[in-house]
């Protein structure tokens, strides 16, 4: 497909402002969700009437999933975690929900597959890498389509993810930045999972956390 005419919708959703995606494929006409987060009313409005091939989640804290159910319910779709946050699903204390004032903690069915870093995936006519970027959990995946990725929450706008939560670590983060999102071509579009879309030589040259680590 010529990636210039895949159709990305944005949706910041809930309390987080939790950036969920959904990418169309130009000649199918069938989606794939990335990150269903809280308060999902208007992704699900975006998704009616569509055909969702896939739900993917870059990881499984409960801002990238608390509209999980909803999109599950509405589309059928199947969705795709790594195997290290696969049990966060049905687990509110893994994926933090127990620890916020919800009314309710969430908790999900379990996933229908399992990601691995370095595999290719084929849905909705698009041929995705993954590419496993732990750090600020430890099953943190990033999905690039051409000179596109889709990280989460592993690099952001001149910052990058927090690791003080349970799973997070600095070091391996940074290992996750340079040698898998670094090793993208620099004119590559990073869509993060907070704040705007950035690229990765914008972040090789002004992203403060890592320009002094530079090989």
């Amino acid at each position: 497909m010529k990636e210039a005419n895949m159709k990305i919708e944005s949706f910041a959703l809930g309390p987080f402002q939790t950036n969920a995606y959904v990418l169309t494929h130009p000649e199918t006409q069938e989606c794939i969700v990335i990150d269903p987060g809280m308060e999902p009313e208007p992704l699900l409005r975006a998704l009616e009437g569509k055909k969702v091939a896939a739900v993917l989640l870059t990881h499984a804290h409960l801002d990238h999933i608390g509209g999980l159910n909803a999109v599950r319910a509405l589309t059928k779709a199947p969705v795709y975690i790594h195997p290290l946050e696969s049990e966060w699903l049905t687990n509110p204390d893994l994926n933090g929900s127990s620890r916020w004032n919800l009314p309710e903690p969430i908790i999900c069915e379990p996933a229908e597959y399992e990601l691995a870093g370095g595999q290719m995936l084929e849905l909705a006519g698009f041929s995705l890498r993954v590419l496993h970027t732990p750090g600020h959990s430890p099953g943190s995946c990033s999905f690039v389509i051409g000179k596109h990725c889709f990280g989460g929450d592993v690099l952001f706008a001149q910052s990058i993810g927090r690791t003080d939560l349970p799973g997070g670590d600095f070091e391996t983060l940074m290992i996750s930045i340079q040698d898998k999102l670094f090793e993208l071509d620099d004119d590559t579009i990073v869509y993060p999972g907070h704040g705007p879309k950035t690229t990765i030589d914008a972040e090789k040259t002004f992203n403060p956390y890592v320009t002094g680590m530079l090989r």
